[in-house]
Formats: C-alpha cells, structure tokens, sequence
C-alpha cells in the first residue's frame, strides 16, 4: 500500500581546489595546474548552477502550488453550489480540454493502459513504471542535471583542465542535489500536504534524485582519478588514497554511496525490508561523517550542512511525535483481536487522540513484537468513549445518528484491520493466538497520523473501489461522506461501493 520509507541517499565525493579547499602540496603533486584565475572562475560557475538547480525546482514548486490553488477553488465553489441544489446540472458538464489532460498526461500510464505496472527480472522485483507524467518530469530533472553537469567546461582546452572542470561541476551539484533528496524522502515533508500529492510519489522521485546524485560523485571521483593518472602514475593515486585525508575519506565515502544503491534495490527492499532499512541508516550516517570531514573548508559543506539540517528536524519531528502519542496517561495500548480469514483487528486506545481524517495512516511498533520495527497501516475506524459504550460483542460497533454527527471530534481509539503476511504482521497475529480468548491487550507506539489530504465532498456522485483487506482505507471515506450528507457540509448525494 504504502512505499513509505527511505530508497536512496547517496552523498558525494568532491576533491579539489575549485570550490576553494586549500591544496596541500601534495594535491599539487598530483597534477592540478590551474591558475587561480580559473579556479575562480570555475567557482563561480559551480555556485551559479547550483543555484539554478533549486531556483528550477523552486518554480516547479510555486507552479504546482498555483495548480492546487487553482483546483481547491473550483472544488470549493462547487461544493458551495450544490449544498442546497440538489437540481444544479452546471457542474455535470466535463471540461473536454482538463478531462484530456488528465486522461493522456495527468493520470495516464506509461505504456498501454495499466497503472502500477510492475517490473520483474525473474523472481526479483524491478520496480514501478512511473505515470507518463511523473515520467516526463523525471526525464526533465534528468536532462537538466546532464545540461548543468556539463555546460561551461572548457573541453577545448586541456584535458586536464576540463577534467578538472567536470569533477568540481559534478561535485558541486551531487551535494546541492541532497537538499531535495532528503526533503523528498521525508514523512512530514511540508509539500504532501501543499500540493496534496502522496508519499508514495514523492518517494519515487526521492530514488530517482538518489541515483543522480550518486551517478554525480562516481563521474566526479572518476574525473578526479583520470586527472591524477593523466598527470602522473597509479601510483600516485594509490599514494594519495593512503596519505591524504581528502583522498581516502572520499574513498570510503563513495564505498558507501555505491552500498547505499546495492542495499536499496527493489528486491532486497520487497525480501529484506526490515534489514534494509536498519543498514540504509547505519550506512547514510558513516557516509556523511565522511563526507563531511571530506568536504572540509568548502562551500559544499555548506550545502551539506542544511541537508544534514533538513534531515535532523525531521528526524527530531518524528521522534517527538512518537512520544506525544504514545505516552503520558497510561500510555498507548493496542488491544489484539483474532478475525476470520487470517485477520487481525488491531484498537488503539490513543494517549492522546487526535481528529481523525479519511486516509489517514499511522507507524505502528510493538515493543513485546518488535522494537526496532515500525510499519504503515490504514486506520479504519475511529470512536471516542462515547462512542464504546455502543459497541456490541456480537455485532461489532453500532452507527446511531449521534456518531456520525460526531465525527470531527477527537478519537481516543483507532481501529486497524491487518491480514496476515510475513514478519511482523506474522508475529503479531501469533502473539493474539496465544491468548486463549483470542484477545489480547500489549503496549504500543504510534506514529502519526500521515496522510488524509484527499477530500470527496466536493462531488455529486463518487465510487470507491477496494479489494480485499483494502476496504480498511475505503471505509472512512464512505463514513466522512455519509456524516457530511447528514449535516449537510458536502455535494455528494450518491455514493458507489465496490468491494
């Protein structure tokens, strides 16, 4: 359901004088003759096309932003049209040119007429085919990375200027590129919210930023290495990878990049995610120690700097959501309850509760299961203490009007549906085995809420489609549409189930 975790985050490598490292005589011996004039010159061309790669992607963003602004006022309007219209026809009419749009361009798969294609290499899962339109913008990000990376080198002077050129272009933009690759791999990245787009796609996004960056600092370091061997022997370059800091740190740090990208493969992330994802950590965190201690006294240390920044708070901000949640007041408990069909009903009963929206989703751990594992589920139902005394054993939980006018206050209790799978879903189904009533009551954290920024009150009619476990998302939605028919806060007057 939900790619919710980080794929790739690869750092660079820079070596050299052009971004303003002090050389040491020994670089020297390795063959960098430029005048200071050129490495002046090459400096100031690096910071310009860094800086065009956020201004790019900037616009991109403000862009995107003007589309939803664009999209949430017609939705508004029609809402408030047809609140009390139950007779309006204007909104009926499709606009030929958007419905194009989105049929061919927005929607659109790649190829043929199937979305979410997978890709297989035997056993091995390859993958996704991204949309035609989050193709496009790929292939746009990767055009103009290839057009920075090379623009402006003197490739007809000297081979080792050029080369020269090239490593510290490459360089400069591997790093600059990690801003946006840590904001894209981010669980509260700022922009799922504003431009209302999903984890999911940003997350594939993230991977593709992950592999440019890492295809950045291997052409830097190979630039680097042609340079040295053009200009003297291997031997040099062994020597420098032994005796000077940049060299090897930079050495170790490209070691772990390349680990990154084999550790982040789709097969091994579908097979081993748990261990992909403890060694992706493990393995970003020894590579920005020494990428840092590489990029020492130069302006990509910078640009270093704010990622690591970036991706701190974020971390900090996932941490202090955790303890918000699930502690004070007893803390949160997860009551675990056999269903048929190798289910398992999983009730939060939340430290502290929150307004729960339609879509919305949570991290869940279970210390007793599995400390150091946390994993996505869709909440499916939510109910206040009120809300509980209407529960029957038998029947489960029974609507009365008074609920569904109350579902915008705060839950104190979260309802998840989990089928059983492998790993921990496997363990947590075992765990409520073992009690003899089937019930079982253990400490939990929770993560969250992610999620919830679709809306469909703004359409007269709306279908929903699940299969199997998947009802578990869908259901909310028919209850948030059911509730705002009832006082009457949305257009839609007809809802579609299929399951």
């Amino acid at each position: 359901m939900h790619n919710l975790f980080l794929s790739t985050l690869p750092v660079a490598v820079l070596v050299g004088n052009a971004l303003g490292t002090n050389v040491s005589p020994m670089m020297r011996k390795g063959g960098h003759q430029e005048t200071p004039a050129q490495r002046a010159a090459a400096a100031v061309d690096n910071t310009l096309f860094a800086r065009y790669t956020l201004t790019v992607l900037g616009g991109i963003v403000f862009l995107l932003i003007i589309f939803r602004v664009v999209i949430h006022t017609v939705r508004y309007i029609r809402t408030l049209t047809c609140l009390n219209n139950d007779t309006q026809r204007y909104f009926r009419t499709p606009n030929l040119a958007y419905g194009a749009v989105k049929q061919h361009l927005l929607y659109a798969p790649l190829f043929r007429r199937r979305h979410l294609r997978e890709l297989h290499f035997g056993w091995f899962h390859l993958g996704y085919v991204p949309t035609r339109f989050q193709s496009l913008f790929l292939a746009a990000v990767i055009i103009m990375n290839i057009t920075l990376s090379v623009t402006g080198i003197e490739w007809n002077g000297t081979r080792a200027a050029a080369l020269s050129h090239l490593r510290n272009r490459t360089g400069t933009l591997s790093v600059i590129n990690m801003i946006p690759l840590v904001v894209l791999a981010g669980r509260n990245n700022p922009l799922i919210s504003l431009l209302s787009i999903s984890f999911d796609n940003f997350n594939l996004v993230h991977r593709w930023f992950g592999r440019i960056v890492v295809l950045q600092a291997l052409a830097h370091s190979l630039a680097e290495v042609l340079n040295v061997v053009d200009q003297g022997k291997w031997s040099t370059m062994r020597y420098l990878f032994h005796n000077n800091e940049m060299y090897w740190t930079g050495l170790v740090a490209t070691a772990a990049f390349v680990a990154i990208i084999l550790v982040s493969s789709s097969a091994l992330r579908h097979a081993f995610y748990e261990t992909f994802l403890h060694l992706h950590i493990a393995i970003v965190i020894i590579s920005l120690i020494f990428l840092w201690k590489h990029l020492e006294n130069t302006l990509p240390q910078k640009y270093l700097l704010v990622m690591v920044l970036l991706w701190a708070a974020e971390r900090f901000i996932r941490l202090a959501t955790l303890v918000y949640r699930s502690f004070g007041r007893g803390g949160t408990k997860a009551e675990l309850e056999l269903l048929p069909g190798d289910a398992c009903r999983v009730t939060l009963k939340m430290a502290r509760p929150w307004v729960f929206r339609p879509g919305q989703y949570a991290f869940i751990t279970v210390p007793s299961v599995g400390l150091w594992t946390s994993h996505p589920f869709s909440i499916a139902w939510s109910n206040n203490s009120a809300d509980e005394k209407n529960q029957d054993s038998e029947k489960g939980y029974q609507i009365t009007p008074e609920d569904i006018l109350s579902i915008s206050q705060e839950k104190t209790s979260m309802s998840l549906i989990i089928r059983r799978r492998t790993g921990f879903t496997n363990k947590l189904f075992e765990k409520a085995e073992r009690s003899s009533s089937g019930i079982t009551t253990v400490a939990a954290l929770v993560e969250g809420p992610y999620g919830g920024h679709a809306s469909l009150q703004s359409y007269g009619t709306v279908m929903i489609f699940a299969g199997g476990v998947g009802i578990t998302h869908q259901v909310p939605f028919v209850r948030d549409l059911v509730a705002g028919y009832a006082s009457g806060t949305l257009a839609a007057r007809k809802v579609i189930l299929v399951w």
